[in-house]
């Protein structure tokens, strides 16, 4: 029997804020445990909670940016649960009401054709506290920082068919909560995270399978292994006339594999209601169109000005917009340059990227400037130094050998040759040396023109200007011919 794999995402995402949800308690990352939970946080009897303004307009931003409602009254609800790392006894969410409803985000994977996925809702909620199991003989320790931090859970429509379309899927969201400034989404920090629902079905049938919920998967490689395998695992179970159960499944990233956390629960065993302590949220027309004209210029609108302005190709285009950092850099340098956008774009996604990734930093820590990667670019432009030698400026600028481009073209002696009486003499004295070959050229061997440019080049130690080199050398062996 042939297949089919229902997939649907929800997407936490911590906002971007100094303060937590309901309280004045900070979000910083990296504090020592327990230092950064006030009375609110802690459950303290006699304390209420106040909502950050600035969470709203952040939710409603991103609803304006993935084509949604924004339904004009919104109301938190309190969800019922005990757990050690929740010490009010229960989350404060929201349920039927939430601030975005219905919208959509279209996508397209590697190869594929663009595809519209659902967004059913996106809602404030706080986050829990952390369970740590490490160090600690036959006990777990509990961290309330993370308690009332605010997350935006984006609850997606399930019409993801692959892990290939749910990481294309994920990646946009990621993408876009970082345009709108609305989140850094760092995983490892755990500002961005994924509970993915997964079920299967005969291919043609309309009725849904039963899900399993994989919960708290933070990487895209991760989410994608998992969903992968829990297909597999759905369709292995179900073909030896097993049943899936509705269940809570944990990714282990060490086994690859999921395994079952806890039996799923369902809206009603949290015993949804709306808190008594916080007001409806009233929501007008006018606050949504203050908001709507601080949304900057959203990733499928600069991808296609990339595409339309400078010629750039889908896959040199896409890279650039994934993240708002690389764009504004490969920008920058454009402008400050005559060279082809392509060319920049090259230098940004191979050798730029090529660093960066193997020291692990992103571009916003990146040591080399835009105006270094300017003037560098504007070196080889100008015939001052050969695509080749500037690689040596780029490794030099990497590791601040020196800040100005100039300074290090001429402290490392990388200035191209382009006087043409001087590369005539090294073309002389390399046909001179290699007589054999000459001969061999002459009686028909015209491959060996390549291997005649690359000793000018060794002999001129890579300074010689490869087009004049090119050029020069082929009237010379035509007079020698």
């Amino acid at each position: 029997m042939e297949w089919e794999s229902v997939i649907g995402l929800e997407i936490h995402v911590q906002l971007k804020t100094k303060s937590k949800l309901f309280s004045g308690a900070s979000t910083q990352y990296g504090a020592e445990p327990n230092t950064q939970a006030c009375i609110i946080d802690l459950g303290m009897p006699g304390v209420l909670p106040v909502l950050n303004k600035e969470t709203v307009n952040m939710a409603i931003k991103l609803g304006l940016a993935i084509n949604a409602k924004i339904n004009d009254r919104s109301v938190f609800a309190r969800k019922n649960y005990f757990y050690p790392d929740l010490p009010k006894g229960y989350q404060i969410s929201q349920h039927n009401l939430p601030i975005v409803s219905l919208g959509y985000l279209d996508v397209q994977p590697e190869e594929c054709a663009m595809k519209r996925i659902g967004i059913t809702r996106a809602h404030l909620e706080e986050d829990a506290g952390k369970s740590i199991h490490e160090n600690f003989d036959g006990m777990s320790g509990i961290d309330l920082n993370r308690a009332g931090i605010p997350l935006i859970e984006i609850v997606s429509e399930p019409d993801i068919r692959s892990a290939k379309e749910a990481i294309s899927y994920m990646k946009a969201i990621h993408s876009l909560v970082r345009y709108l400034d609305i989140s850094d989404a760092n995983m490892q920090e755990g500002s961005f995270r994924c509970d993915a629902n997964v079920s299967i079905r005969p291919k043609g049938q309309k009725t849904l399978g039963t899900r399993t919920e994989i919960k708290n998967v933070n990487s895209f490689r991760f989410v994608e292994r998992a969903i992968n395998y829990e297909i597999a695992r759905q369709i292995e179970v179900i073909e030896n006339d097993g049943e899936i159960r509705q269940e809570t499944r944990l990714y282990d990233e060490a086994k690859d594999e999921t395994r079952t956390m806890r039996t799923k629960e369902e809206a009603h065993d949290y015993r949804y209601f709306p808190d008594p302590d916080l007001l409806p949220i009233e929501i007008t027309d006018e606050m949504i169109e203050q908001i709507r004209i601080t949304i900057p210029e959203l990733p499928h609108q600069k991808l296609d000005r990339f595409i339309k302005n400078y010629q750039l190709n889908a896959y040199d285009a896409n890279f650039l917009v994934s993240n708002r950092e690389t764009a504004d850099y490969f920008e920058n340098v454009v402008k400050e340059t005559h060279v082809e956008p392509k060319t920049v774009a090259n230098w940004i996604m191979g050798d730029l990227y090529g660093a960066l990734n193997k020291a692990g930093i992103s571009i916003t820590h990146c040591p080399i400037s835009t105006k270094q990667m300017t003037d560098m670019l504007k070196r080889i432009h100008d015939n001052t130094i050969s695509g080749k030698l500037a690689k040596q400026v780029f490794e030099a600028l990497w590791n601040c050998e020196g800040h100005d481009v100039d300074e290090i073209i001429k402290s490392k002696g990388l200035t191209q040759i382009s006087d043409t009486t001087e590369i005539e003499k090294i073309i002389d004295e390399v046909l001179s040396k290699n007589q054999n070959e000459l001969t061999d050229y002459k009686n028909g061997k015209t491959k060996l023109f390549g291997f005649f440019v690359g000793q000018v080049m060794k002999l001129s130690k890579g300074k010689a200007n490869p087009k004049q080199v090119n050029d020069l050398l082929k009237i010379k062996l035509q007079d020698l011919s």
